[in-house]
């Protein structure tokens, strides 16, 4: 794994494949693929067209942003529809699920999980254990949807507390209320990150 470049090109977003029990869900889902595209971001994310996935990437490709769709192929039929894949501006077929969850690590610079179900949990929190391992220091959000995500940051408390979260500088996750913060807030942690590193590079010259 590399460490992230120096300019936020891609958005990765994790999300369910189901529109789940609340309509605020899809909403956001649109709405944030929506901020993406406006923003001159280009998206990376799972390649469903159905339920959340379907939602951003619709936001996405709707206002003319770049779509890169990464699925195993014993999931296209599950979690998608053929025709609606050609819309994507690139689809990527993975033998498996490790090949998938790599190259969207590969090809985005932050990442933010949208609600979702294990899946979602899942992938998320193997991109929180790359960052304790210090194998990259990406931005990575929680999109935190009428407090969807509140019991994960209470098991994330717990663990810290029990001792189980190491190297708790590099796990870092945002969690963010609202859709209209989430870029900005990305955009405000990639600066940080970039003036941390050229503080870094002034006192090892010197």
């Amino acid at each position: 794994m590399n460490k992230s470049s120096d300019t936020i090109r891609r958005i990765c977003v994790y999300c369910g494949s189901r529109p789940g029990s609340n309509p605020d869900y899809m909403a956001a889902g649109k709405a944030f693929g929506t901020a993406i595209a406006k923003a001159g971001f280009g998206l990376v994310y799972g390649g469903g067209t159905k339920g959340i996935m379907g939602a951003v990437a619709e936001g996405v490709l709707e206002n003319d942003g770049h779509v890169v769709g990464i699925i195993p192929e014993f999931l296209v039929d599950m979690e998608a529809t053929r025709h609606q894949l050609e819309k994507l501006d690139e689809l990527i077929i993975t033998p498996n699920m490790h090949v998938r969850k790599h190259k969207m690590f590969e090809r985005a610079d932050a990442f933010v999980a949208l609600p979702g179900g294990i899946g979602t949990l899942e992938e998320i929190v193997e991109i929180m254990t790359w960052a304790q391992l210090g194998r990259h220091d990406k931005p990575m959000v929680y999109a935190n949807i009428d407090g969807f995500w509140d019991p994960m940051m209470q098991l994330i408390d717990h663990m810290r507390g029990q001792g189980f979260v190491h190297t708790e500088n590099q796990v870092k996750p945002m969690l963010i209320d609202t859709i209209a913060e989430i870029l900005p807030a990305i955009t405000a942690h990639w600066a940080e990150r970039e003036n941390h590193k050229g503080e870094q590079g002034i006192i090892e010259r010197l």
